[in-house]
């Protein structure tokens, strides 16, 4: 099994030793940002299907503020939990609909069963690659949906 690396190790490992009540309370600070980064990727989503733009639009937008931010990875799903939009190319994914499931991504199916509002989760390497990332997810404002946003170990160290 792998283990979660907190953003305190990481921001340890970044940036040196500091104060353990520093880190902490680093740690909540950049986990409140990644949840209002999700909060308006999820109100940007609503408000563009609204506006009638298609999903290569959308994948547009997400790609463009990829590009010019800390945010590596955009990942919104339909209310199957399936990815609708992502910056990512060429992968298809799933959310497992099951909180339950015991895989790295499980935990954000209660977005979509509405059990969970918002969920944060620590740094650790993926399933798929082992690249190590932080991810936190929203649920969608217009219809049941996981909006989740992402960043890499490296991109953590350019907050």
């Amino acid at each position: 099994m792998k283990k979660a690396i907190g953003i305190v190790g990481l921001l340890v490992l970044l940036c040196g030793g500091a104060a353990a009540e520093d880190r902490s309370a680093l740690e909540e600070v950049h986990s409140k940002h990644m949840v209002a980064e999700a909060m308006l990727t999820a109100h940007f989503v609503a408000a563009a299907l609204k506006a009638g733009m298609s999903k290569d639009e959308i994948d547009a937008v997400l790609t463009s503020i990829a590009e010019r931010s800390a945010v590596t990875e955009f990942w919104v799903s339909d209310e199957m939990g399936r990815v609708a939009f992502t910056n990512v190319e060429g992968i298809e994914f799933a959310f497992p609909t099951d909180p339950e499931a015991g895989t790295q991504a499980a935990p954000f199916a209660a977005l979509l069963d509405g059990s969970k509002r918002v969920v944060v989760q620590q740094a650790r390497p993926r399933e798929h690659d082992a690249r190590v990332f932080k991810y936190v997810g929203v649920a969608g404002v217009d219809r049941p949906r996981i909006v989740q946003v992402g960043i890499s170990l490296p991109d953590l160290g350019k907050r």
